[in-house]
């Protein structure tokens, strides 16, 4: 089933079912859903480093080079100043390579953007 389709699931009083397309920012028709997408993986990785760290938000902070306040939005979810290239230099701060690799798309015409994390 394509993205945008809908699957009846039958008589009245019953549910529609619309699958995700695997992008929760694409499924609510957000601009850039590809980049928000990456830009959330890369905030959960980050995240994930912290916790394993055990490290605080101040003591966070203190490693990314930001303050307490940005590491609390930043654990929230809120991207909103938080642009790839910062999200990578958070990582080199945490002791994470960071590679970016182009190549060819899979299919004509279906190019994407994927976090991969190690």
């Amino acid at each position: 089933m394509r993205r945008g389709e809908r699957k009846e699931t039958g008589g009245e009083g019953q549910v529609n079912i619309e699958p995700s397309s695997g992008n929760v920012f694409a499924d609510l028709g957000l601009e850039d859903p590809e980049g928000l997408l990456a830009r959330a993986e890369l905030v959960q990785r980050i995240c994930d480093i912290i916790a394993e760290r055990k490290l605080t938000q101040t003591r966070a902070a203190a490693v990314l080079g930001i303050d307490q306040p940005k590491v609390s939005a930043l654990m929230r979810g809120k991207l909103d100043g938080f642009s790839l290239d910062r999200l990578f230099r958070f990582l080199n701060a945490l002791g994470r390579d960071v590679e970016i690799v182009v190549r060819p798309a899979r299919r004509e015409g279906e190019a994407d953007t994927r976090v991969l994390t190690a």
